[in-house]
C-alpha cells in the first residue's frame, strides 16, 4: 500500500523482520519488560551493479518509544504534512475473546507488521523520504540528534494550537471543513471497527459450535456399529472447520489493523488543521498589532487621541511631552511600524506557503486514502464471501455423509 515513485524505496529495501522481549532498567532505575524490533534495510536490487552480489543487509534494534521520537521530530520538523501514524501502543477495539495485553505475541506480531508499514510509509513520502534523521534513524545504532528533538516545543504548539483555536476571527473554510472531514472519517471508521468486532466475535461462537457438533458425532460413532463410520466422517469436516477459525480472525486483525491506521490518520489531519489555525492566529496577531501602532502613530502626528489610554490620561494629569520627547516617540513608532510591516509581509508568506505545500499533501492523503480503504473493504469482503463459502461445503460434505449411512 505504498508508493515507490522518486522516493528512499528506489534505493533501499526496509523490512521490520522480527520482535524480541527484553528486560532492563529505565530511566528511573525499575526493572521494566519491554520488546524491541529488528529494522533490516539494504540496496535495491537496481542499485547493486551488473555481475555485483547482493549486499548482507543492514540490521539494528529499536524500541517502540524510539519510533515515537522519531514521529515527534517529523511532527515537529513538517507541521504542514499528514505524518503516518504509529501502531497503537495498546490494543483497542478487540473483541472480548482477545487479549489486549501490549507483551501478547499475537499483539506484538500485528505491531511489528504496523511499525513496517509506518517506516514504507515515511520512506514512500515525496518529502519525509529525503528527511536526514529518518536514514539516520534506517542506518544509526544511536543518532544522537533523535534524543534532542524539541519535545517541549511540541506541547507548546499544541496549548497555543488550542487558544488559537478559540480566537481566530476569519479562519479558513478550507481548513474547517477538512476539520469536519477528518471528525466524520474517525467516527465512520470507528463505528465499523465495533460492527467488526461484533462480528469477530459471532464468528467465533459459530466455529466453536461446528466444533462442538465435530466431538458429538465423533463420540456418537464409537456407539453406533452401521452409522459409526458416517458420524466419524461428518464430525472431521466439524472439526477441520472450527479448527481454521484462529486463521480466520488472524486474517480478521490484519484488516482491521488496516482500519485503524486510519482512525489514526484522522488524528494527523486534525494535527494539520490546528497547525494552520496557530499560523492564522499569529498572523491576525500581528496584524491587529501594526494597526495598533500605526493608531498611536497617528494620534501623536495629529495630537488627536480617539480612545481613552493611560498615556493620554497621563499627559492630562502631568502636562504634556515636550516636541522633542514627542518627535522620539514618533520616530521610534514609524520604526515599529516599519518592522510590523515586514514581519506582516513575512507572516503572511508563511501562511501562503503553509496553505500551499499542506493543500498538496492533503490531495496525496485523499487519494492514498481512497485507494487503500477500497483495497481493505472489498479484500474483507472477498474473506467472508470465502468463509461462507468453506462453511456451505462443509455442510455438504456432512449431508454426503449422513446420506451414506
Amino acid at each position: 500500500m505504498v508508493e515507490i515513485g522518486a522516493t528512499l524505496l528506489r534505493k533501499m529495501e526496509i523490512n521490520v523482520t522480527e520482535a524480541e522481549k527484553r528486560t532492563g532498567k529505565n530511566t528511573v532505575n525499575m526493572q521494566e519488560t519491554y520488546t524491541v524490533y529488528l529494522i533490516e534495510t539494504r540496496k535495491c536490487h537496481k542499485q547493486i551493479p551488473e555481475g555485483g552480489t547482493p549486499t548482507t543487509p543492514d540490521t539494528l534494534w529499536r524500541r517502540y518509544s524510539e519510533f515515537e521520537l522519531l514521529r515527534t521530530y517529523l511532527l515537529v520538523t513538517y507541521p504542514y504534512i499528514i505524518i503516518p501514524p504509529l501502531p497503537e501502543k495498546r490494543a483497542e477495539f478487540v473483541w472480548h475473546k482477545m487479549s489486549a495485553d501490549n507483551l501478547d505475541p499475537d499483539f506484538v506480531e500485528r505491531r511489528r507488521v504496523g511499525l513496517e508499514n509506518f517506516l514504507l510509509r515515511v520512506a514512500s513520502h515525496p518529502v519525509l523520504s529525503n528527511d536526514k534523521i529518518f536514514f539516520l534513524f534506517l542506518t544509526e545504532v544511536n543518532p544522537f540528534i533523535l534524543h534532542n528533538v524539541p519535545l517541549n516545543s511540541s506541547v507548546d504548539s499544541r496549548l497555543k494550537s488550542l487558544s488559537a483555536m478559540f480566537r481566530v476571527k476569519n479562519p479558513d473554510k478550507r481548513f474547517t471543513a477538512l476539520k469536519h472531514y477528518s471528525d466524520e472519517l474517525n467516527s465512520v471508521i470507528s463505528q465499523l471497527l465495533r460492527v467488526r468486532a461484533k462480528v469477530a466475535d459471532r464468528l467465533y461462537g459459530v466455529y466453536k459450535v461446528h466444533g462442538n457438533y465435530g466431538r458429538v458425532f465423533s463420540e456418537w460413532s464409537a456407539i453406533e456399529k452401521e452409522m459409526g463410520d458416517g458420524l466419524q466422517s461428518a464430525g472431521h469436516h466439524m472439526d477441520t472447520f472450527a479448527a481454521s477459525i484462529d486463521d480466520i480472525l488472524e486474517e480478521e486483525e490484519h484488516y482491521a489493523d488496516q482500519l485503524k491506521e486510519y482512525l489514526f490518520y484522522a488524528e494527523a489531519v486534525r494535527s494539520v488543521c490546528r497547525k494552520h489555525e496557530l499560523i492564522q492566529y499569529e498572523l491576525e496577531m500581528v496584524a491587529q498589532d501594526l494597526v495598533s501602532k500605526k493608531q498611536q502613530k497617528e494620534e501623536l502626528a495629529t495630537g488627536t487621541v480617539r480612545v481613552f489610554s493611560l498615556k493620554g490620561m497621563t499627559s492630562k494629569l502631568f502636562g504634556q511631552e515636550s516636541q522633542e520627547q514627542r518627535e522620539s516617540r514618533l520616530a521610534a513608532l514609524e520604526q515599529s511600524t516599519r518592522e510590523g510591516e515586514e514581519t506582516l509581509k513575512e507572516r503572511n508568506t508563511e501562511c501562503q506557503e503553509f496553505v500551499r505545500t499542506a493543500w498538496e499533501d492533503i490531495g496525496r492523503f485523499k487519494e492514498q486514502k481512497d485507494r487503500d480503504l477500497r483495497e481493505a473493504l472489498i479484500s474483507y469482503a472477498i474473506m467472508q464471501i470465502s468463509m461462507c463459502k468453506k462453511g456451505i461445503q462443509v455442510w455438504s460434505n456432512a449431508k454426503e455423509c449422513f446420506n451414506k449411512m
